[in-house]
């Protein structure tokens, strides 16, 4: 799994104008499955949201995780994170997983963050999303669980 992982002081997802999901100080998480990812991933992927140390403590460093800076997880299904543009300039999306298995993969991530303690908030898998954010610095991070674990 990939994602892209950024501090937010807010974010909001609306779908059809509707209000689906919102954090406010936080983390909004990008995540996109790809077709070898399995549960393991998921695994990995939540452990390591839940452990990232990107929030400032007293002294301005950045030392706390979402946990101690009583934060919350707002996880947009994407894709796109899986595109490959070695070639051409259209990106191609063959390392994508199947729909119904990134589905799966996605729940089985936001419940994963759910169980290490985490208030999570979602979009709506496969519907076209407007994804409002505040960057919170702005901190950005990427993780691909095939190339840190």
């Amino acid at each position: 799994m990939r994602a892209v992982i950024q501090r937010v002081s807010r974010a909001v997802v609306t779908v059809n104008g509707d209000v689906v999901g919102r954090v406010d100080r936080g983390l909004l998480v990008y995540a996109g499955v790809a077709a070898d990812d399995g549960p393991t991933d998921a695994e990995q992927l939540a452990k390591k949201i839940r452990h990232l140390r990107v929030f400032p403590d007293d002294a301005g460093k950045m030392n706390l995780d979402i946990a101690q800076a009583d934060g919350g997880v707002l996880v947009i299904s994407n894709f796109t994170l899986q595109a490959d543009v070695r070639q051409g300039r259209r990106p191609a999306f063959t390392a994508a997983a199947a729909p119904e298995t990134a589905d799966m993969l996605y729940r089985e991530l936001c419940e994963r963050l759910r169980q290490l303690g985490l208030p999570v908030e979602t979009g709506s898998f496969g519907a076209m999303m407007l994804v409002e954010a505040v960057n919170d610095g702005p901190v950005n991070i990427l993780v691909d669980t095939k190339k840190v674990f």
